[in-house]
């Protein structure tokens, strides 16, 4: 069953502001993070090799968002504009699953546990939405403190449970993180 959220298009920390993604951003979000290797290990799609996978990803971002299956937030620092990320949801039916990536420049600032401390409570109080969790690579030990940071417990860890495509395909032991 098809069920859209109700998420604002723009949402604003402390430090940064989160928006839905626009075609515009493509070139940051190459440059950015989506073709360096060091910032796309742990994630589920393959690093960009060049502007026109960005291109496309956007393109499907934005469709996505229209469809109410894939929320994806432009995360800029408020002082500059800068594009520094993005936070992605997933609805499947009511079951939400996140996720986030950074520009290794922008690591161990607090910026991804600031996000998804704002986010929580977004989502939480959405309607519909009876399940919100994500999983990390076991590796990803960052990840595991930003999420339980943001209050998330994590629920089970999961032998070569996922395949990271930039990790040379190789089946991962996973944690799978729930927000009670």
């Amino acid at each position: 069953m098809m069920m859209h959220v109700s998420l604002p298009e723009q949402i604003e920390t402390k430090r940064l502001i989160l928006q839905r993604l626009r075609y515009e951003d493509a070139e940051e979000i190459f440059y950015t993070y989506a073709s360096k290797l060091e910032a796309t290990k742990y994630v589920s799609w393959p690093t960009h090799q060049g502007i026109c996978d960005t291109r496309r990803y956007v393109t499907y971002a934005i469709q996505g968002w229209n469809m109410g299956i894939d929320y994806t937030f432009g995360i800029r620092v408020k002082e500059t504009s800068q594009l520094i990320g993005t936070f992605g949801i997933i609805n499947d039916g009511g079951k939400v699953q996140f996720g986030y990536i950074l520009s290794p420049t922008q690591w161990g600032r607090g910026y991804a546990t600031e996000v998804c401390q704002t986010m929580m409570p977004i989502l939480r109080n959405q309607m519909g939405i009876y399940r919100i969790g994500t999983f990390v690579d076991v590796d990803n030990v960052a990840s595991a403190r930003v999420l339980q940071k943001s209050g998330l417990v994590e629920e089970a860890r999961l032998t070569k449970w996922f395949r990271f495509v930039n990790q040379n395909n190789e089946a991962k032991d996973c944690i799978l993180f729930r927000l009670p």
